[in-house]
């Protein structure tokens, strides 16, 4: 073999691996550290088998962590995340100012015309989705069915905060450790602010009347804040202001908890025998409403997938995103774990799978979904859209000093008329200071 014949192979050589080396993509993907994230971090042989040239790094962080980390990102083109789980507040705020890759392209198989209008709707800002749905959410009650028995009373399939009060603190053995009341506590405007908020739409509470005023100074915000405080007295867990949905999740698991009204994905969790000691003796009900007023205390949520506008790696994010978003990631998990795992709450398709009505909470999560109205979350009219939060950016600053007082009502600190009467002025001064 020549000198020059060998000369030109290593060079093809080399360049062939220079080429390898520049095909491989590396993306690094910011989540949540809740139980259908980390499922689908375990999922990744799939992705990687069909993908080899896409490399995804992980950053996984409690909720608040994450809500800052990415906002703090995003909004100073930091450029450290490709992908970033976000929900239905930040999507159409950060899509007006440009900062989210719309997902106006995806691929005709990812049928983007299947996910739930609600889900869509509040990912979308002028018709355009700007992040995909990893699951969907609303809140409802889960509760002990034995416990509930022993107390003689039965679950309305609407129950309203009144029969939620008699019912925990029925079920109340504070020496055997059984609470009645789980509710989120931990200060957050996604923590306990999105429990309170709710809760009080359905006491025909409102954040702001039509002209951007701050109503906490209301008899509905008064009689809404004092109901949930004399409930995690009368029938909560110790510690409960540094409790939110992971907490309260561990606690009905172990067996402590009779209710606990959070978000409606955590029904896998409290029926997988391997991880909950009271999976076959939970029931679901709709969130509850205040007798006399029409609004149920529910949320609606999305944990989406969205990517930064700016990325130098979007078409690895959006092969990424359609993988983690689409009908064959929930095949999948239906295969490999069992129907009752899947991600909820997203697709027309999976409510339409006969499979998949047979699990016991798939209906009533729809319901909950479907009865959330974000355009009109409120008994009197209000400027902003949203059920558990005010789509503005201002918001998420505000309700987070606000859930810092509500906490601190809950831990004993002041009184609920004290934590009223300083949110009321949280909110005026900082709304004052924004302009409106």
């Amino acid at each position: 073999m020549s000198t020059s014949f060998r000369a030109l192979m290593g060079a093809c050589a080399v360049g062939a691996l220079a080429t390898s080396a520049i095909a491989e993509t590396t993306i690094t993907v910011a989540t949540v550290n809740n139980g259908d994230m980390i499922r689908m971090q375990s999922m990744m042989d799939d992705f990687n088998e069909k993908h080899p040239d896409i490399k995804v790094e992980w950053v996984t962080l409690e909720e608040n962590v994450l809500r800052q980390r990415v906002t703090q990102d995003i909004a100073t083109k930091g450029g450290q995340f490709d992908v970033m789980t976000i929900g239905m507040y930040e999507a159409p705020i950060w899509a007006a100012n440009g900062w989210l890759v719309p997902m106006d392209d995806l691929s005709a198989e990812y049928d983007i015309d299947d996910i739930l209008p609600a889900m869509r709707n509040g990912l979308s800002y002028e018709g355009t989705m700007y992040a995909a749905p990893f699951y969907g959410e609303s809140s409802m009650v889960f509760y002990r069915t034995d416990l509930l028995e022993e107390a003689g009373l039965e679950m309305p399939a609407e129950p309203t905060w009144e029969f939620i009060r008699e019912a925990a603190v029925a079920m109340t053995d504070k020496d055997n450790e059984i609470y009645g009341a789980c509710l989120r506590g931990k200060a957050g405007w996604g923590d306990n602010m999105a429990f309170i908020t709710s809760m009080a739409n359905s006491f025909g509470a409102r954040w702001f009347d039509e002209n951007w005023q701050a109503q906490f100074d209301s008899p509905e915000w008064k009689e809404a804040l004092t109901f949930y405080l004399d409930l995690m007295e009368e029938a909560g867990p110790p510690g409960a202001s540094g409790n939110s949905f992971n907490e309260n999740l561990t606690l009905f698991n172990q067996g402590k908890c009779g209710m606990w009204i959070d978000a409606t994905v955590a029904a896998s969790k409290l029926t997988d025998p391997n991880e909950s000691v009271v999976a076959d003796k939970v029931g679901y009900a709709l969130a509850p409403h205040k007798d006399g007023v029409s609004k149920n205390g529910n949320w609606l949520w999305a944990w989406a997938l969205g990517i930064p506008a700016g990325t130098q790696n979007e078409e690895a994010a959006k092969t990424f995103v359609e993988w983690a978003t689409g009908t064959g990631y929930i095949e999948m998990v239906a295969d490999k774990q069992g129907w009752a795992n899947v991600p909820p709450g997203t697709r027309t398709s999976l409510y339409e799978n006969p499979e998949y009505q047979k699990i016991p909470f798939a209906q009533v999560t729809l319901d909950s979904i479907n009865s959330a109205d974000p355009n009109n979350p409120t008994v009197d009219p209000v400027p902003y859209v949203g059920v558990q939060f005010a789509a503005i950016p201002e918001f998420a600053g505000i309700a987070g000093q606000v859930g810092q007082e509500f906490s601190a009502a809950v831990a004993g600190q002041q009184t609920a008329e004290e934590a009223l009467e300083k949110a009321q002025d949280i909110t005026s001064e900082e709304m004052e200071a924004a302009g409106y």
